[in-house]
Formats: structure tokens, C-alpha cells, sequence
């Protein structure tokens, strides 16, 4: 066969069958194509039956594509080969803890789906091999903004305003500050009115603008227990959870997202760092859209004796439920109302943003920059009490896995122990800052100790030990496959423990349990049936039924045969930061789980009330006037 028919056929060929695999979007005119698509319409709804996803890979390609009831995850891989030329063999297709394999009926239109590889064992040096062909628009047709998933009406209103201003030319602004790649995105008239921040130019991610790259997609993060790739729904669980807009978070949605102005890393070369692409390829991203709220400072740059502390006090709330491991000063902006008061009568006005890193698939330590306000010494007023009784971890839940079905079963095990310890805290009489103690570690000559809310959970995880009956050939089994996912991990594995905890697993074999009074009084095994009679008599009315925590099993971790990609990204990690695992529990575990969790809280809750009452005469010892 001569050359030039053989290089025919290599076009050809393939040009058919994107036309059979994507339809009338791989049909246009070559030549009509450009660096920044033409305006056009949007695309018509998918037919009865069909459902359009969006796939990423896990070096941040994207596609859009309408499945037929018949598609699995095999032709799903097939159409990515073609479309961007990535190669699929020894990959999976997941969505959230989920692989997916024949049956894709669970995956709802619009949802984000992620191709990962079956063994991270591989070079961080793999190549991003990113669409930039100029006939990528054949290969998608989707608009130049879409939401994954459902909105309000006010987001829908910004995604409209935004994709205006891209057909009118309107260029977005890359933001300098932070780690990841984010963006101004403007309207027709060159205001900004949203930030735009792409999960693969996340800190570590592959086409992270700033080099700070190195990890695939839902490899660990800059916190352990966050996946790289997973802040941006995360960003939008908080705006769900804020409810009634109570803490003042700005609207926020997940959307795909078509511009130029992304960032592309090409392949390292001699091992120096990835090159930045200078050739501004049209791409699409899976971001986080949020709201940009003008604002004349935040509180980093501002004494925060101004702030009012009915905002403190909200900001905090929201903060303990989804528990926060980045709320510092930087991420709290601050609007003046000169000439006028905002709604808590105040001249200064607070919109927490950046809640990425909230919602970990395991309890680390958190950060709560509000613990040394002053505000946050000050008690719940009524109306803040109210909305914490009325907080309802099982229903949030539920939300969650309803508007973000691709959100890990761990992180809203999390969002449910949060909310019960804020709950039980509240009503103990707990202030804020106290509250905010009980959740943080403390550092005792060089070793990071568990905090109090920790100690709970290790002393719950131990009942539910020990009521689980013990076999030797199970506990080898899960260590045999556990150390064949750690292999996988390289320079990791010599620092994680095993699956269980036990307290001879924290650093320093010597380790004891701090809070001793409540150890020695689960171990006085003469007093337990009077003990369960008086806890019964003073049982919280917050006690949530072990019923109601069950997930539906469509949500359910299907694993990866030993592989490590879909363990919880704390088992990826040093064990030091870990001292208690929530994601490794079956589901009859957590319910045992929750159940201890909330009898031994009652206790814990006495003895920091009683310490505390001297540290909170200290905090009021202030000047600041409110």
C-alpha cells in the first residue's frame, strides 16, 4: 500500500467514526473553526432516554457526551480514545467512591465522571494529553458554559451573563494570588461577576498554572484526606448546605466550562518542570463557579474588633458542620456599608468563601482562624440556637447525595458527626471558640495529639471492635490487601499503618489516651447498667436513630480490587494525621459507630464545659467593643 493511501485511510477512518460515535457536532465545517468558537445556539435537549455526561480524564481532559440507554463504560472509554486521543487500556471509569462498569442506569444527566488509571505505580511526569487539535469543537458541541446539575436561579443568571461576555470578546482575568489557577470572568459590560476555578489547575493537579504539579486526579491533595480534582464540589456543598443563605456564602455551582485563557502544562522535558501551553488552545474544564462579591478588604488585612458577631458566629456554625480545614483570614471578605448598616445593623458586612478544603474524607486538624476572635467567646444568641436545633444532618445528607451524586460516602460521614457534636455542643451550652477547641489538635513537644473530638471518636471506633466479632483470617486478609494497595504508592508505603486503629498505631508507641476520665469510666464495669439508666434519663432529644444514616445502596463503594485509587485518601498518606478512620466502617459499623459517638459525647462535653469556664472568663478580658 503506497504512502499517501495509508495516511487517507488513517484520516478517514477515524473521521467516521466520530461521526457515528458523537453526531451532528463532529459534521461541521472545518474551516469554520477558530482560536474562540463563534457564537451559537444551544445545544438541543438529548432525545427520550439519552443523558449527556461529562468525562475527565485524570489529566484534566474533558469531553461531553450524550449516553444511550445501551452504553457502558466500554463504549464511554472507546469514544475518549477517539475523541482525545488518550488511551484507556488498564483505566476505570468511576463517579465518586462508584466504578463503573456495565450498568450506567444510576448516572444522571449532566454528572462528572472520572477516568482513572487501575495502579497509580507511575511516573508524575505522565503527559497531559489535552485535546488541541482544531477540530476539538467537532468532538464536543456543548455550549460555552454548562452547569452540571441543578442551580438556582441567580447562578443561572451568572452562567448566562458570563457566556455573553465570552461571545462579546470579553477576555477573563487570571488571578495571581493562591495556589490554583482561578479566573475573573466578566459580563457584556466588563464588570467581574464570577470566579472560576478549574479542578485541574488545583494545587498539585496536572495543569496547575503556578507549578505546583505532580499528582493525577484523585490522587491526596494538599490536605490528605481531599482528593486532588475534588474542591469544586465541594465549594458547591457548602453554598447547598448554607442554609437561608444563613452565613452569607456566595452562590456557587459546578459547570464545564470552554475558553482559551485555561492553562495547559506540555510534558516535562528532561525532567524540568511542566511548560506552560503558549499557544492558548481552546479547552474545556470541569470548575467551580462562584459569585464575586465586591468587597474592600478581608480580614487578614483589618482588625477584626469591627466585625459583627452575629456574621462570627454564623461563619463559625457553618465551619464546625462541614469542618473546615482552611478558614483563615484571607477567606472572609469584608464590605464597609458607609452611610449605612448591613442586616446585623453593623457597618461591615462578611462573605466566607473558599471552602474547598472542607468536608475531608477523614478528621484532620482543622483550621478556625475565629477561635482568637473575641466574638466568638460570646454565647449562641436565640435565634443562632434555633437554627442549630433545626439543623438536620440525615436530611443534609441526603441533599448532598441528590445534587452532588458524585460526592464520597466519607465526606458526608463527616458532614453527620459535625453536625451531631455542634448540635449536642449548642445545647450543652458550649460558646463558638470552645466548640472550636474541642475539634482542634493540640502540639505537645513536637507530637500533633487528637483533639478531644478525636479522643470520642477513638473511644467509639474501640466499642465498635470491640463488638465486632474477631477473625484472624479476615484481619489477614484485609492487611494482605491493604499492603498490595500501598505497594502502589511508592515512597508512601513505608509511613501508613494499617486499616484498623489502635492506639499502638499513633506515633510513639507509648501514646495514652488523654482523656483519661472518660476511659477509666468506660472500664468500671460495675457501674455500666446504672450509667446506661442515668443517660437514658438525660438523653439529648438530637439522637439521631441508627436507621436513618443507611445510605441507599446505589451509593455504595464498589472497590477496586486491591488497586489504591478509590480508597479514602488519608490510607494514601503518612498515618500520623490520622488518628481515627470513618471511611473503612461498613455501614452496620457506622451505625454502631454513631451510636457510641453520642453516648460518650455527653461526658466529654461535661468535662470541657467545666474546664473551660475559666478560659472563658480570660477570652472576655477584651477592649473590643461590639
Amino acid at each position: 500500500m503506497s504512502p499517501n493511501l495509508e495516511s487517507s485511510l488513517k484520516t478517514q477512518v477515524p473521521a467516521l467514526l466520530l461521526r457515528r460515535l458523537f453526531g451532528a457536532g463532529a459534521r461541521r465545517d472545518d474551516a469554520k473553526q477558530h482560536q474562540m468558537s463563534p457564537p451559537r445556539p444551544s445545544p438541543p435537549p438529548a432525545p427520550a432516554g439519552r443523558r449527556r455526561v461529562f468525562v475527565q480524564t485524570e489529566t484534566g481532559c474533558v469531553l461531553g457526551m450524550d449516553l444511550d440507554r445501551g452504553d457502558n463504560a466500554h463504549t464511554v472509554k472507546r469514544r475518549l480514545q477517539l475523541a482525545l486521543n488518550v488511551p484507556t487500556g488498564g483505566t476505570s471509569l468511576t463517579f465518586g467512591d462508584r466504578v463503573l462498569e456495565n450498568d450506567l442506569s444510576s448516572i444522571r444527566r449532566d454528572s462528572p465522571l472520572l477516568l482513572t488509571r487501575d495502579s497509580i505505580h507511575r511516573s508524575c511526569s505522565t503527559p497531559c494529553l489535552c485535546p488541541v487539535s482544531a477540530d476539538f469543537e467537532q468532538q464536543d458541541s456543548s455550549g460555552l458554559v454548562e452547569i452540571l446539575g441543578s442551580c438556582s436561579t441567580s447562578v443561572r443568571r451568572l452562567v448566562d451573563d458570563v457566556a455573553t461576555g465570552i461571545r462579546g470578546g470579553l477576555d477573563p482575568v487570571p488571578i495571581d494570588s493562591g495556589l490554583g489557577g482561578s479566573y475573573y470572568f466578566r459580563d457584556v459590560g466588563g464588570d467581574r461577576v464570577a470566579i472560576v476555578k478549574p479542578t485541574d489547575e488545583e494545587p498539585f493537579a496536572p495543569n496547575n498554572p503556578k507549578g505546583f504539579t505532580g499528582r493525577a486526579l484523585g490522587q491526596p491533595g494538599l490536605k490528605k484526606s481531599v482528593r486532588v480534582g475534588e474542591t469544586g464540589f465541594r465549594e458547591v456543598a457548602a453554598y447547598l448546605l448554607d442554609h437561608e443563605n444563613f452565613a452569607n456564602v456566595p452562590a456557587t455551582a459546578l459547570v464545564k466550562i470552554t475558553h482559551s485563557v485555561f492553562n495547559i502544562n506540555r510534558p516535562m522535558n528532561n525532567g524540568g518542570a511542566p511548560a506552560h501551553d503558549q499557544k492558548h488552545q481552546t479547552t474545556s474544564k470541569i470548575a467551580s463557579f462562584q459569585q464575586f462579591i465586591a468587597h474592600d478588604f478581608d480580614a487578614s488585612d483589618h482588625g477584626t474588633s469591627s466585625f459583627p458577631v452575629a456574621a462570627v458566629h454564623r461563619i463559625g456554625i457553618l465551619d464546625i458542620r462541614i469542618f473546615n480545614t482552611d478558614r483563615h483570614g484571607g477567606n472572609v471578605l469584608v464590605r464597609k456599608l458607609d452611610g449605612g448598616t448591613g442586616r446585623f445593623g453593623c457597618q461591615t458586612e462578611l462573605f466566607p468563601i473558599d471552602h474547598g478544603l472542607c468536608l475531608p474524607e477523614n478528621l484532620e486538624d482543622p483550621y478556625f482562624e475565629w477561635i482568637h476572635w473575641a466574638q466568638a467567646s460570646i454565647p449562641f444568641s436565640e435565634e443562632e440556637l434555633e437554627y442549630i436545633r433545626n439543623l438536620d444532618p440525615v436530611r443534609d445528607a441526603t441533599m448532598l447525595r441528590r445534587e452532588l451524586p458524585m460526592i464520597r460516602e466519607a465526606c458526608l460521614r463527616v458532614l453527620i458527626l459535625c453536625t451531631i457534636f455542634l448540635k449536642e455542643a449548642a445545647t450543652f451550652g458550649l460558646c463558638l471558640a470552645e466548640i472550636g477547641e474541642m475539634m482542634t489538635r493540640e502540639f505537645r513537644g513536637m507530637e500533633e495529639e487528637p483533639s478531644k473530638l478525636e479522643l470520642v471518636c477513638m473511644e467509639a471506633r474501640k466499642k465498635v471492635d470491640e463488638w465486632e466479632p474477631f477473625s484472624p483470617d479476615v484481619e489477614q486478609g484485609e492487611d494482605m490487601g491493604f499492603q498490595f494497595s500501598m505497594d502502589a504508592l511508592g515512597g508512601y508505603s513505608d509511613v501508613i499503618r494499617s486499616p484498623r486503629f489502635h492506639c499502638s498505631g499513633i506515633k510513639g508507641s507509648s501514646f495514652r489516651n488523654p482523656l483519661t476520665k472518660l476511659v477509666e469510666s468506660m472500664d468500671e464495669d460495675n457501674d455500666d447498667d446504672e450509667d446506661r439508666k442515668e443517660f437514658s434519663m438525660h438523653s439529648s432529644p438530637h439522637r439521631i436513630p441508627s436507621a436513618e444514616l443507611n445510605p441507599p445502596s446505589v451509593y455504595r463503594t464498589t472497590s477496586l480490587n486491591g488497586s489504591a485509587v478509590n480508597r479514602s485518601a488519608d490510607e494514601q498518606l503518612p498515618s500520623s494525621m490520622c488518628f481515627v478512620r470513618l471511611s473503612d466502617m461498613s455501614a452496620e459499623e457506622w451505625h454502631i459507630f454513631v451510636e457510641k459517638f453520642q453516648e460518650l459525647l455527653n461526658e466529654a462535653l461535661d468535662e470541657c464545659k467545666a474546664a473551660g469556664a475559666q478560659r472563658m472568663k480570660q477570652r472576655l478580658g477584651t477592649s473590643c467593643k461590639f
